[in-house]
């Protein structure tokens, strides 16, 4: 039976293949962006379960105010991971990471430095943590001792390349020598700890067993005992803040925990679990750039919607066709079918060509495959290796042709035998009223889609060309400023003598990311515990000009006022939070580094910056403060030829005269900036991606009904041609009904699109409204692609001959 059901079935796809490709092409590429996306959402949600304790690993996140905004931390004190594990048994193990930036590494006695970003001091517990095997050494002695440290299997390849790296030495930043006591696997990509490759021992830091609770630097994580909820463990922070945080307060800043709590400030601290990191944490001091959930949710979405799309393609099709098929039904019943057989050959058909589609799925997706990876800057591939993929894969196969054949099948099923075999109650009414229904949903997904494509580019238009208070254009940046040694202010002068350079400048903090520093001060003359904290950059007398940060009031530093080593810029929120409503020139500004007058030092504020943007657009505007401090980390020049290329050669050909083998890595400044929001990016070509294709998919079915309805009419159109109706009328006739369809879906879809957008705008503090034109220019848009799609075949049989059409009358 189920044989001659799929002959049948079969015979009836090659028999009207103009509709059978629709609907396996549309299929085929729903199902094709599905699994693409399915694959995405599983990469992300699959972060950092691979390590054995997953289920019981915790960070330590503090929250913590003081005087300025709340300042939400990936970093705990340096002593709370060692305290925790003493004080409390139902904590396994702890320990701790340090990310230090970037060093230039090379071999103990080879010339030639190679950069090495995101370089980590790591505690000797860390393999007792996280599940990483080691492929050389012993994972209990790796990092006990100073001035030791552990590669990954890609660092020890790139230092030591076939080579047993084991005892040797590498030196770093030309000054402090490492031996390798280990080599781990690279940890894999779907890991906040992925950028892992070199590791430094902990005990190789002075203030890596400092008693202070007030600086938070650590990444501290803990592994709770078997049956130890997170949640439950976390009521303790209270008690660990009352008997370390606070005699510790007293006893460096001379206030108690109740004064900080009275000036409304707080120190709080959380347990994330590892399993939430990279979907759920958007701290400071992350050790590395985070996914988003609600791109998660927005994803599975929309891989739902276009399955459902294509889905709503084959019901529509086939109720459409319901008229040509119903003879065939009267028949078979008439013949003694029961209505069970009848459903069973109309889903066996609708299997049919859901695994066709999936095969031609399978196909599409691996073509795809690559450029998909470049959107989504990922490395995912198709597991055809994996049986699970496979059962699921022929599930969901299973599941589409049920879910798009189910009402076709009962519905053409359900047909009376008498009254089809007459010619007479076709089911057009009740099919009809379903097909309009569907089509509606089908553009109303897209509309949603291409509205958000339009707010999302919008926003990022918004980024691009808003006013930051700083110049990022034409500014190159150098990094590795350490790297010349004594040479640093002498390479200055050089390149600023340069033509191509207008000015320069070298300091660690630049507006766009970087590396970050804060600090507490209070107004002279107030207690310690009315103080805030807020970021405090040492810089050059050139930093202000480099940058085109604009004075607002007093003066930039000068070299000609000595007295300006202990001058201080801050920028307008710094004015506003440290509550000077006058003049604040002159002014003096105490940091907050002991309970001792002698322990303090006093800045003078000589000038007010306008606010610029020094983080993203997502935050609001924190308090600044600059010194004059030697800071070389990055050197920063404003460039004033349009002649980049040449700029950059004759920049690097100094750099190459005065640091002989020291790596020179420069950019431009836009570009950091555009890193900032390169998530955005991706989510906005993948929004429109899928735009396209909802569209597309929608209309392969629009474009079938249409020929159907041309078809089922085309007496209709003689006659009316006959009795004078022009090509115009007959098009507008046909497109009427579609487009009135249309118009719903854009009313229906709007308010939805406006409050999920508004949702995602809800992140960025600084952003663009949305604008009433948004879902005009969507409507028009999706109403011109629907009319597009309908006019081809309105057209093609307005323009066919009456007398081809009425001959057989």
């Amino acid at each position: 039976m189920i044989q001659n059901y799929l002959k049948i079935a079969w015979r009836n796809l090659r028999k009207h293949q103009f509709y059978s490709f629709l609907n396996i092409f549309g299929l085929s590429l729903g199902l094709a962006s599905c699994l693409l996306i399915t694959l995405y959402v599983i990469d992300e949600l699959s972060y950092d379960r691979f390590f054995d304790k997953a289920d019981r690993i915790y960070r330590i996140d503090a929250d913590i105010k003081f005087g300025g905004p709340e300042m939400k931390l990936a970093v705990a004190p340096d002593p709370m991971a060692f305290t925790i594990e003493i004080d409390y048994p139902q904590v396994e193990a702890a320990t701790r990471l340090r990310e230090n930036g970037s060093y230039l590494v090379r071999r103990t006695g080879q010339t030639g430095n190679i950069k090495e970003d995101k370089v980590t001091f790591a505690d000797s517990t860390f393999f007792d943590v996280f599940s990483v095997p080691m492929v050389a050494g012993d994972p209990k002695k790796a990092l006990t001792e100073p001035n030791t440290l552990v590669l990954s299997e890609r660092a020890a390849r790139k230092y030591f390349g076939t080579e047993s790296p084991l005892g040797k030495t590498l030196l770093l930043d030309n000054e402090r020598t490492y031996r390798v006591t280990g080599v781990m696997t690279n940890i894999p990509d779907n890991s906040h700890l992925a950028d892992l490759n070199m590791m430094l021992s902990m005990a190789s830091r002075a203030e890596s067993r400092e008693n202070s609770w007030g600086a938070h630097n650590f990444a501290t994580y803990l592994v709770l005992r078997e049956g130890v909820e997170g949640a439950q463990f976390e009521k303790n922070f209270e008690t660990i803040i009352e008997k370390y945080t606070g005699p510790w307060m007293k006893g460096f800043m001379g206030s108690s925990l109740d004064d900080l709590k009275k000036a409304g400030n707080y120190i709080r601290y959380s347990l994330i679990p590892i399993t939430d990191i990279h979907l759920h944490s958007d701290r400071m001091a992350e050790l590395s750039v985070n996914g988003n959930i609600q791109y998660v949710y927005i994803f599975s979405v929309v891989a739902i919607f276009l399955l459902l799309i294509a889905c709503v393609n084959f019901m529509n099709l086939a109720t459409a066709r319901s008229s040509n098929r119903a003879r065939e039904v009267g028949v078979r019943k008439a013949l003694g079918s029961e209505r069970s057989s009848l459903v069973a050959q109309f889903l066996t058909e609708a299997l049919l060509l859901s695994f066709v589609s999936l095969g031609l799925a399978l196909i599409i997706a691996s073509l795809a495959m690559p450029l998909f990876n470049q959107l989504a800057s990922k490395q995912l591939e198709v597991p055809a290796m994996s049986l699970p993929f496979w059962g699921i894969l022929l599930l969901t196969g299973g599941a589409v042709g049920l879910l798009a054949g189910s009402y076709p099948a009962f519905f053409l099923s359900g047909f009376k035998t008498i009254k089809v075999l007459k010619g007479i109650g076709t089911v057009e009414g009740r099919g009809g009223q379903l097909r309009n229904t569907l089509v509606v949903f089908q553009f109303m997904i897209s509309v949603m889609l291409i509205i958000g494509t339009i707010v999302i580019y919008r926003q990022l238009n918004y980024i691009q060309t808003k006013t930051l208070g700083f110049n990022k254009d034409q500014v190159l940046l150098i990094d590795n400023a350490y790297a010349l040694g004594t040479q640093t202010e002498a390479f200055k002068q050089e390149v600023g003598n340069l033509p191509q350079v207008e000015s320069t400048t070298i300091s660690y903090y630049m507006p766009t990311p970087s590396s970050r520093s804060d600090n507490t001060f209070y107004p002279e003359g107030q207690q310690q515990d009315k103080g805030m904290n807020m970021q405090h950059w040492p810089v050059d007398h050139d930093y202000v000009k480099t940058l085109n940060l604009e004075i607002v009031a007093g003066r930039d530093f000068s070299r000609d006022f000595p007295s300006d080593s202990l001058g201080m810029l801050v920028n307008e929120s710094a004015v506003k939070l440290l509550g000077f409503t006058g003049n604040p020139i002159g002014k003096k500004v105490m940091t907050l580094y002991g309970p001792n007058p002698e322990d303090q030092i006093a800045y003078t504020i000589i000038g007010v910056v306008k606010n610029f943007h020094y983080e993203s657009l997502r935050k609001n505007i924190g308090p600044v403060s600059m010194i004059l401090g030697r800071s070389p980390g990055i050197i920063a020049l404003k460039l004033k030829t349009d002649d980049v290329q040449a700029s950059v050669a004759s920049v690097e050909q100094l750099w190459k005269k005065m640091a002989p083998g020291q790596p020179f890595e420069s950019r431009f400044m836009d570009e950091d900036f555009d890193k900032e929001y390169r998530a955005e990016q991706r989510v906005g070509q993948i929004f429109i991606t899928f735009a396209l294709l909802s569209i597309l998919i929608g209309c392969l079915g629009l474009f079938g009904l249409a020929a159907f309805t041309a078809e089922r009419r085309t007496k209709e159109i003689g006659v009316r041609k006959v009795l004078g109706a022009s090509v115009g009328d007959i098009v507008t006739m046909l497109s009427r009904d579609f487009l009135k369809l249309v118009l719903i879906a854009i009313v229906i879809a709007s308010p939805i699109a406006w409050y999920a957008m508004n949702r995602w705008l809800s992140d960025f503090a600084f952003k663009e409204d949305i604008q009433w034109w948004v879902f005009v220019a969507a409507g028009l848009l999706a109403a011109g692609i629907a009319l597009l799609t309908v006019s081809f075949q309105s057209i093609k049989a307005a323009l066919m001959n009456p007398v081809k059409s009425l001959k057989s009358e």
